[in-house]
């Protein structure tokens, strides 16, 4: 079971950024930063390995003058992250699934 686990999502915030962008289209960078309460630095690094590992996009666009870039889940990314939380839960409770 521990062999499910994704390396990639060991840390708290890469777990924390693709529990958000797993259930939401597009999250901008700033909405990420508030509800991880993480600094802008720290965000982008940890983006940077989901975006290396392939699990997460980003699209770069103005919204009025403002630069604003946003963040999806890929569906590989969806696939892995899916795969590491029912890897968790068989670890807490190891009876078959169905």
């Amino acid at each position: 079971m521990i062999n499910r686990l994704d390396k990639v999502f060991e840390s708290r915030v890469r777990l924390g950024i693709m529990a958000v962008l797993v259930v939401n289209r597009w999250v901008d960078h700033g909405t990420l930063k508030e509800l991880l309460d993480v600094t802008d630095g720290n965000l982008a690094g940890h983006l940077s390995v989901l975006e290396r590992a392939g699990y997460v996009e980003s699209r770069k666009r103005f919204v009025g003058k403002r630069p604003n870039t946003s963040y999806r889940s890929t569906s590989v990314g969806a696939k892995a992250f899916r795969t590491h939380i029912d890897a968790i839960g068989r670890l807490i409770d190891p009876r078959p699934r169905p």
